[in-house]
């Protein structure tokens, strides 16, 4: 038997989630998975009144998210952490609200979290996969062709990785947000270039490879002095679908000005090229961990790294250290075996006075560790 949604539940639900987005600013996506969160606390419930929270369903819920019958695999820590947490802001709202502030007991919400071991487990870094530059460059001399599409795909590849930029954001670039002449890109929301938080973030491409730098600059320049469009058009087009002759079929006839509509589709190209030229699959934002691990294996100051992490448009160099400053095993026994332990230690180290290290990682928040 269906069961129909709380009709008083649903009510709360949407002033809560106008209040995030009108109020606390939070974006379509995390409004999307907060709202998860809470249908799957209403499944828990069997959609009874939000209002009936307790700390026997706060604890029941848990428990529930670990045996779900209709799931063959346990959710992971990661995942739990995070429902959690929505959950508890969720609840620590509704008790300000009218009807609800005698009903909703603000000790209960503390019980909708895990304990210290499984906090520690979900918010640990991860070694990510990510290409190295020789990867970047065999993809990109793997594209055959001077077609458009053949360019305009060169050009992202090698952009995701010399900028470090979210591909989110790649995708809503225009002409105007790039000067080829300083190499440096204005991710700026006002000229409409979709940013994490809305943040406005000045780049500078990172001169990695020559290569890979030549496909960028030879794009823009067909883009402006060939097809003849202006800054307000976009840098990576969306693909050009006609009608064959016969309308019987659609082809492929170059780009057209028109920016993509969400960022699947620079997803798309790199799985697509990369099956094509018979080499791994690396996500789009792999490329920004490429990007800050070739850059940081060149910082020999802590000004240079806090340049690299403001680069990535991190507020924090402690942002960058934690969250993409993860090393894989391999890696880290690779820099182990280079270390020079005959010397006397500290000659030749580079000298960073450790009130330095502490103005340039200064302290910052969680939410911070996320950007």
């Amino acid at each position: 038997m269906m069961i129909k949604a709380n009709v008083r539940n649903e009510k709360v639900k949407r002033r809560y989630f106008r209040w995030l987005k009108e109020a606390a600013g939070f974006s379509s996506s995390t409004i999307d998975s907060i709202e998860g969160a809470i249908c799957k606390y209403e499944e828990f419930s069997g959609y009874a009144d939000l209002g009936a929270f307790s700390e026997s369903r706060a604890v029941g819920f848990k428990r529930w998210l670990d045996k779900r019958p209709d799931r063959t695999r346990a959710i992971s820590t990661t995942t739990k952490y995070h429902l959690l947490r929505h959950l508890q802001s969720f609840f620590k709202w509704l008790a300000t609200q009218p009807g609800f502030k005698s009903k909703i007991d603000l000790d209960a919400i503390s019980y909708l979290s895990l304990d210290k071991k499984s906090v520690r487990e979900a918010l640990s870094p991860r070694p990510r996969k990510f290409p190295s530059l020789s990867d970047v460059e065999r993809l990109a001399e793997s594209i055959a062709g001077e077609g458009e599409i053949e360019r305009r795909d060169r050009a992202i590849i090698s952009l995701l990785l010399l900028s470090g930029m979210r591909y989110t954001a790649v995708c809503t670039l225009s002409l105007g947000c790039f000067d080829e002449g300083q190499l440096t890109i204005s991710q700026d929301p006002k000229l409409g270039v979709k940013t994490k938080n809305g943040k406005a973030i000045f780049t500078r491409l990172f001169p990695f490879s020559r290569k890979l730098l030549r496909h960028v600059l030879d794009w823009v320049t067909y883009l402006r002095e060939i097809r003849g469009w202006s800054p307000t058009d976009p840098l990576f087009p969306r693909t050009h679908i006609r009608q064959a002759e016969g309308g019987l079929s659609f082809v492929v006839d170059g780009v057209e000005p028109v920016f993509w509509s969400g960022g699947n589709s620079i997803r798309d190209i790199i799985k697509s090229r990369s099956q094509t030229a018979g080499l791994p699959y690396y996500n789009p934002h792999a490329f920004r961990y490429a990007a800050v691990h070739l850059a940081s294996q060149f910082c020999t100051t802590p000004e240079q790294f806090k340049a690299v992490s403001q680069n990535l448009g991190h507020e924090h160099v402690a942002t960058t250290l934690k969250t993409y400053g993860m090393l894989d095993t391999p890696r880290a026994h690779e820099v182990i075996s280079k270390i020079d332990f005959e010397r006397k230690p500290g000659d030749g180290a580079v000298n960073i006075p450790l009130e330095e290290l502490e103005r340039l990682l200064g302290k910052y928040r969680k939410k911070d560790l996320t950007d």
